[in-house]
Order: structure tokens, then sequence, then C-alpha cells
């Protein structure tokens, strides 16, 4: 049964928002009432709206409003999560219309400030992307438990996206070919020195010791991440074989220069007004003749994925799970590499890997979403399912890319060693 504020009927108000034909979603009201999808190839499953409320954030649509409803519990996605958000970016929006002034009105005057807390960026703040400011947001993102992320991160805890060459591998089978693709494009030898930047868990560190034969050193600015990966390397290896410390790329004063390096989900958290200091860091500790495997994120279109949503507020990503986060589109990122004096050799998008392993992550979750709640709560738990399938949306959609770019700190003689004369030997078959 309809519930009125004044003289607006919230149950019409929600099919006057919703009448667009570009609907490919059904919508199911706190009454039972069901709006019905609009557009054939309608996604499988449906938007649940528990409370009235909901409608607040509509009027008009703000992401960050629209997110704490889900977070909160009075919005619901029902069924194929990533499809319906896939649906929701297709869709042209609500329509607002003349006759939904006076629910805009109520809205107005009803709606809750911007939230603070309950799993919302709350750290350092200082000037973006100062050292200060950084390590909190790196801290609030990774520092959440390692646990959590084991739920659908998997043993390996390898993080950012897998590569599936085959396309019938198990998701820890795709991880360790990525592992396997950045040592094979990097050349890493036995008794090179490698950097890997952002290091995560220390996957990659662990297989570039112990595959590679290489000193491999990882620098992270999460405590949670390092204790988790100095663990994991002094199960199997000694620690001249392979260590991880708690440092910034900028302020590392390495002994020697190094052979190779890497950054595998790391620079999102750069900015691009720094990327020319980026860049000229890792250049300067690399030897002559080194390796730079720079993997990232990129925005790859002009249109936010969910266009119809105002941002004024912030938006969800930035307030709740990457704070500063910068996806720079890829030219602006070869163009900063090269004034650094890098020279690009290669450049491969895996944009339907990242998809892939989005998708799988978050199947993991989903099935164990209450494990999940016991452990983060259940605001932060429904903010990575929220977080995942938004983003493998994202990535279906093409409005958001990752990139593996291959540099080289050419010698004084420009002859560079390792690269091999074809892209054939990258991908000859991966282990099982």
């Amino acid at each position: 049964m309809s519930t009125k504020v004044g003289s607006v009927d919230p149950v019409r108000t929600a099919a006057a928002l919703f009448e667009s034909p570009s609907r490919g979603f059904a919508v199911s009201l706190w009454d039972g009432t069901l709006l019905p999808a609009t557009r054939a190839g309608s996604a499988v499953g449906q938007v649940a709206m528990r409370h009235p409320r909901v409608l607040d954030a509509f009027l008009p649509p703000s992401e960050r409003r629209i997110s704490e409803a889900y977070l909160d519990g009075d919005l619901e996605l029902e069924g194929d999560t990533i499809g319906l958000l896939v649906a929701a970016a297709r869709w042209e929006g609500p329509r607002m219309r003349d006759r939904l002034l006076p629910a805009a009105l109520v809205s107005l005057f009803r709606r809750a400030a911007p939230r603070a807390g309950d799993g919302a960026f709350a750290g350092d703040p200082g000037r973006p992307h100062s050292l200060a400011r950084d390590g909190a947001t790196v801290r609030h993102h990774y520092d959440v438990a390692n646990d959590f992320y084991r739920l659908f991160l998997g043993e390996g805890m390898v993080y950012s996206c897998a590569f599936f060459a085959r396309g019938d591998e198990t998701l820890e089978e795709a991880q360790d070919a990525k592992l396997e693709l950045v040592c094979r494009k990097l050349s890493l030898a036995p008794g090179e020195r490698f950097l890997d930047v952002g290091c995560g868990w220390g996957a990659l560190v662990e297989a570039a010791a112990s595959r590679r034969g290489a000193e491999a050193t990882g620098i992270t600015l999460s405590g949670s991440q390092a204790s988790f990966a100095r663990a994991r390397l002094a199960r199997t290896l000694a620690p001249s074989q392979a260590s991880v410390v708690v440092a910034d790329y900028r302020t590392l004063r390495p002994r020697h220069p190094f052979h190779k390096a890497a950054s595998v989900g790391m620079m999102e958290h750069v900015g691009r007004r720094n990327l020319d200091g980026y860049f000229g860091t890792v250049h300067r500790l690399l030897a002559p003749g080194g390796f730079f495997l720079n993997h990232a994120i990129a925005d790859t279109s002009d249109v936010a994925t969910f266009h119809w949503a105002r941002r004024r507020e912030g938006g969800f990503i930035d307030s709740y799970i990457f704070p500063d986060s910068d996806l720079v589109p890829v030219p602006l990122v070869m163009a900063a590499a090269e004034r650094a004096g890098f020279e690009v050799r290669d450049l491969e998008s895996l944009r339907e890997h990242y998809a892939e392993t989005l998708a799988a992550w978050l199947g993991r979750l989903e099935a164990r979403l209450d494990d999940a709640v016991a452990l983060v709560g259940r605001r932060r738990a429904r903010a990575y399912r929220l977080y995942l399938a938004s983003s493998a949306a994202a990535f279906r959609l093409g409005s958001i890319s990752v990139f593996q770019l291959l540099l080289a700190k050419r010698p004084a003689s420009g002859l560079l060693e390792g690269l091999p004369r074809s892209r054939a030997a990258w991908y000859a078959p991966f282990p099982r």
C-alpha cells in the first residue's frame, strides 16, 4: 500500500521515474508493485526498492545517494548483478518531468547530508597524493582484512586482472598465467634485481624469485599486506632472494639500481598530475637497458558508465573503495613515460580478461556474503559487492580498460637485450 507524503504518492512517483522505454531491467517496489522492463532483452533479475525513501536518491539521481541506499539495504540487486548494472548503464535515466516537481521538493527538504563514516573514507584531509594522504588512502582499501580478501581472491591473494589464455582456466590458473606473463614480458633472468611497485600480498615477488631466480623486492604502503607477504615469502625463500618493505616509491633509495620493475594495479593511486614524477622515479631506479612493465586501469570513454547519475556529492568508488583514484587515459600515460626517457616497446589491452576476473571474484563473494559480513560488517561487504559488479559492468561496456605497457630504459648503445623477436614467445602454452 502506498504511503503518501503530503500530496505525493511514492508509487506513482516511482512509476513516473522509471517509465523510460530504454529501461532494460525490472523494478519491484516496497508494496509489491512490479514495473516490468520496458526494453527487449532485459537483464535477468530486478532492482528491488525496499522503502519509499529510496526515491530521494533519484530526485534528482545521485550516484552516491543511490549507492548508499544499496549499502543500507533499502535498494537491492536481485539476480544477475552484473547484467543489471550493464542494463542500468545503458538506461537513459529517470525522466524528471514537471509532474515530479512536488516529489523532488519533498525529497530536497527530507534529504540527508552525504554520509561520513560507515565505510566511507575519512582519512588524512591533506592534499591529494601527498605522501601522508596516499598512505591513508592505500590503507583504507587494502587494510580491510586479509581474510576478507581471501574470500574472493582465493589462497593465492593475487589482485588485478587474471589472464585467461585459453578461456577454460580456473581463476587460480588464470592468475598464475598473469604472473607468468609479466615475468615473460620483462625477460626476467636469474640474479637480476627486480622491483615490484605496489606489491600487494607478494604474489609477483614470490613468482619472480621462485620461477626466475631474480632478487625480488616488493614495496607497499599497507602494513597488513607487508606482514602477509613476508610470511608468505619466508615459507619457501631466503631473505636474500625476496623481501617486502613498507615504503613509498618516491622515497626509495636502493643501494643498487634494479634491472627490471613492474607496477601492477598501483598507478591508479598516482594521479595524472604526478605521472611525470612517477615514471621519472622508476626510470631513475632502473639500470640502463632495464625494462618496466606498467599494468593499470585506464579511462577509455568520454562518458561515465552511469551517465545519468550526478556525482556532485562524490562518486561511490572514490568515497568508499579507492579514494583519490585516477584512471588516466593511455595516451597520457604513454606520453608521460616517454617524457621520462622510456622507450615504448609494447602495449596490450586486457579489458575482457578483467571483466571475467571481476565476475569470478563477485561470484565468490556473493557465495560467501555471510562470511564477509561477519569479517567486515554489512555495509562494507555490500560495498565490495557493488564495487566488483559495477567495475565488471564498466569493463564489459568498454568505459574503462586495463593495459600492460612495456617500457625500456635504453642504454647508451641503444641495444636492448632480452626482447624476443616476436610476441609469440610470451604466449607459448602456460603451465597448468
